[in-house]
């Protein structure tokens, strides 16, 4: 009798010892506002409640990774945004994945009439985790999943972030799921898109999978300007709504075909002076004429070559507006020379534009901070 008693308390004293590390560990995972402006709307007047989930890094703490650009055209759209901010220490698929279904339980309690999970990379494994833990869940926006190391670090298990990816899918009941996969992700094994699609059918869940698209690459491609450009209205109109026949392009345009007003600022202003047909005026006319990309901030480009006069290069850079209020278009006058078949623009006190033309005939294009401190690469096509 002593020892079933001894085996019993030590059994008790196990499951207290469970206990305490389980609330240890929820003590370290927060709902929080994602804004810190004070500007929640409420379960009442909010069209719903979204949470964003950050990755995680072994390194440093992802809690202080920003929310992504794409949260603030659903704020912006009346929802009520929050993070699951979590230590690593305790940051595991188990713990973190239960903690966000039981918010997500409370956010509904608390009256919010739609409650939608978002994540990157881990946080997106979270996210789908806990709509399989919880049918109040509406709807999912995965971007990058991966909870299992890359390519680089952890050959031997990344293959993990498919193969355990399935199951997961396959637990989801009833809510919505967007997925997004990009070129170049590290994390990637390749492969995914079309079986995402495939287990989300067979589920009968209202479902996008975005694989592979063009000009976002990296594993971090989701928290670019140019993925709030190309696929913040879809999200946003996913989160409200299962997707309906007749409903626009997921993958917007922006980027591929210029703006009105881009263009209208792009048109050449007059200049003194008449070209010339020297040898470096020759070389340099292969670079005239009205050029057009999109950086992957989020912001348009375009560069007017428009007069080669000797060694100087003259044309008109014109960026689009950017994400931000106070970033408006911008147009500048520069001059530049050929330097080695690349054009170069590096006036003092100005940033440097370097060019050079491709074998397809599009121009590869870098923009350098006059500063050292930041940098920029895109290709530009022939408008004109």
């Amino acid at each position: 009798m002593r020892r079933t008693i001894g085996q019993a308390l030590l059994g008790l004293m196990a499951a207290l010892a469970m206990l305490g590390t389980a609330q240890t560990a929820t003590a370290q995972i927060h709902l929080n506002p994602a804004y810190g402006d004070g500007t929640l709307l409420g379960p009442t007047m909010a069209r719903g409640a979204v949470v964003w989930s950050h990755g995680r890094s072994v390194d440093v703490e992802d809690s202080n990774a920003p929310t992504p650009l794409y949260m603030k055209t659903m704020k912006d759209a009346g929802w009520d945004v929050f993070r699951l901010d979590r230590m690593r220490v305790s940051d595991t698929l188990p713990n973190s994945s239960r903690a966000l279904a039981g918010y997500a339980d409370q956010l509904k309690d608390r009256g919010y009439r739609k409650v939608v999970l978002t994540g990157q990379s881990f946080g997106a494994f979270l996210s789908l985790m806990a709509a399989g833990q919880s049918d109040r869940v509406d709807a999912v926006v995965g971007t990058a999943p991966a909870a299992f190391g890359n390519f680089s670090d952890s050959y031997d298990s990344f293959r993990d972030n498919a193969a355990q990816l399935w199951p997961i899918l396959r637990g989801i009941h009833s809510a919505r799921v967007m997925l997004f996969f990009f070129h170049g992700d590290d994390f990637d094994p390749g492969g995914r898109g079309e079986s995402a699609r495939g287990i989300l059918s067979s589920r009968g869940l209202d479902h996008i999978v975005v694989d592979q698209p063009a000009l976002l690459t990296g594993h971090g491609a989701a928290t670019t300007g140019m993925f709030v450009r190309r696929f913040g209205a879809c999200i946003l109109r996913f989160a409200e709504a299962p997707p309906r026949r007749g409903d626009p392009s997921c993958d917007e345009s922006w980027g591929r075909t210029p703006s009105a007003e881009l263009m209208r600022a792009a048109a050449p202003e007059p200049r003194t002076g008449s070209g010339t047909s020297s040898p470096a005026g020759t070389g340099a006319r292969s670079f005239l004429g009205v050029w057009y990309g999109a950086y992957i901030n989020g912001r348009e480009i375009a560069l007017a070559v428009d007069r080669v006069d000797g060694d100087a290069v003259y044309a008109d850079y014109v960026l689009g507006p950017g994400m931000e209020a106070d970033q408006p278009m911008e147009r500048a006058q520069r001059k530049g020379r050929i330097e080695n078949d690349e054009l170069v623009f590096d006036e003092k006190g100005r940033n440097t534009l370097r060019y050079s033309i491709r074998t397809d005939g599009r121009l590869s294009a870098t923009w350098l901070d006059r500063s050292g401190k930041g940098r920029l690469e895109t290709t530009l096509r022939r408008m004109d």
